[in-house]
């Protein structure tokens, strides 16, 4: 039995018995048993109100979520269901984990030929050092793929283009995504060929692309053997990006000098100021899809394609990046004024667009694919289909975490009801070549 299957039969296992063990533990200690999952449930809004407000009223907030998760742990432990709640949640990653492995993918790309004159930019500080601590110049070098530093205060674009100049054909980057973006923006203006290199701190574009981050030397033999495809590119305001631009809550924390030294302070900090009683949401206007106008409770996320959000299994991560549509989620807070709370209650609306316009009356704060940036309103946001060449190595899995997984709870139970038959489901096709749009236009360059 291969893996993938025993992973879905795993998952498919876990789900009666987990059912079967919370309903006996409830019935067995009832109404005793309701009791921690009462002050649980009291924990999340007295957390959110602490979060809202600042000094004395923080400090109770915080104190009250302490003590009452605290209380239901001391209840668990007297009520005799501290087992019962160590099994569930071991059996809920348990499920989580192997629904994971079962559901993802490989993909084999078509194999493309190797470049005559590849070339790697890399950042020596990227990543704690990573390129230089796994020693990526030299394995570059070892498959013919010339290797440039990128050193303190160079311009980037310069080296890409000069490197152009001289004769690349391929283009690689080994550094973050807001490095990743300024190659690939080249790459694609060019169409030339391009490899993810996860050689930053978070490595998202790597990731939804389907490059394994934890073979960073690997993913060189893209330009040895590996094979291709074409994924989209995003741009705001002629800037191109790869992940995503924030506006609003996190775009504002980005900015303030002390954020990279203390992120999580830095955003406590500030959410009182704009979701907080008296807070000021940001300046931001933009119409719903219905071409209602709105204003913006705590944050914008636009998206070069959207985001995975709300699941248990590949939350935060995009199934696809080359459906040719921007992905627009608008954190609405807990009480909007205009009184969405979102799909099913979540604080949170979304949906996909091939364009998306922000005004406002000054500059807007906005976090570019991670970094700091001032933007002159209005903010036009558009996707660019299929501009990007990506080469992949056949090692690598080709596609992102939550390409084959589900929405629905229901599609992932039949999802691993036919791996755990042996009959795997087909994945999402990927666009090897440029394709045409929703509107009827076909993109191959920038």
């Amino acid at each position: 039995m291969s893996r993938r299957r025993l992973m879905a039969v795993l998952a498919l296992l876990a789900v009666p018995v987990l059912l079967i063990l919370a309903v006996v533990s409830v019935v067995d200690k009832f109404p005793g048993a309701m009791v921690p999952v009462a002050c649980v449930a009291l924990a999340a809004p007295a957390g959110w109100y602490g979060l809202l407000h600042r000094g004395a009223a923080r400090a109770c907030g915080a104190a009250a979520a302490v003590i009452a998760l605290v209380l239901a742990v001391v209840l668990l432990f007297m009520d005799g269901l501290a087992l019962e709640a160590i099994l569930l949640l071991a059996g809920l990653a348990l499920l989580i984990g192997s629904s994971r492995t079962a559901l993802r993918i490989h993909v084999s790309l078509p194999t493309a030929p190797a470049p005559a004159h590849p070339v790697l930019f890399f950042n020596p500080k990227s990543g704690g050092g990573k390129a230089t601590r796994l020693g990526l110049a030299q394995e570059a070098s070892a498959r013919n793929i010339e290797p440039i530093e990128l050193a303190a205060g160079a311009d980037l674009e310069e080296l890409v283009r000069g490197a152009v100049a001289g004769g690349a054909d391929a283009l690689a980057m080994a550094g973050g995504d807001g490095s990743q973006a300024v190659v690939a923006a080249i790459a694609a203006e060019l169409d030339l060929p391009y490899a993810c290199v996860p050689a930053g701190t978070r490595n998202h574009f790597a990731l939804d692309l389907g490059v394994d981050r934890d073979d960073v030397v690997g993913a060189l033999d893209a330009f040895v053997d590996g094979g291709e495809r074409r994924v989209d590119l995003a741009r705001v305001n002629g800037r191109v990006f790869v992940n995503n631009v924030s506006l609003g809550l996190y775009a504002e924390a980005v900015q303030r000098p002390g954020y990279r030294d203390a992120k999580i302070r830095t955003l406590l900090d500030l959410v009182p100021d704009v979701m907080g009683p008296g807070g000021e949401p940001p300046d931001l206007h933009w119409l719903s899809p219905a071409g209602d106008e709105h204003s913006s409770g705590a944050a914008i996320l636009v998206s070069n394609n959207q985001y995975r959000l709300g699941h248990a299994v590949g939350s935060g991560t995009r199934p696809r990046i080359d459906d040719g549509l921007l992905g627009i989620t608008v954190l609405t807070g807990p009480a909007p004024a205009s009184g969405d709370a979102g799909i099913l209650g979540r604080p949170w609306r979304e949906w996909s667009t091939p364009e998306f316009v922000v005004e406002s009356s000054g500059e807007v704060a906005a976090g570019i694919d991670g970094e700091a940036a001032m933007l002159a309103p209005p903010l036009r946001f558009e996707i660019l289909p299929c501009v990007l060449r990506v080469r992949i190595a056949h090692a690598h899995p080709g596609a992102s975490p939550s390409a084959g997984m589900p929405d629905t709870a229901w599609g992932t139970a039949r999802a691993l009801l036919r791996i755990a038959a042996g009959r795997d489901p087909s994945p999402t096709p990927l666009r090897s070549k440029a394709t045409t749009n929703t509107n009827g236009r076909q993109h191959g360059h920038l």
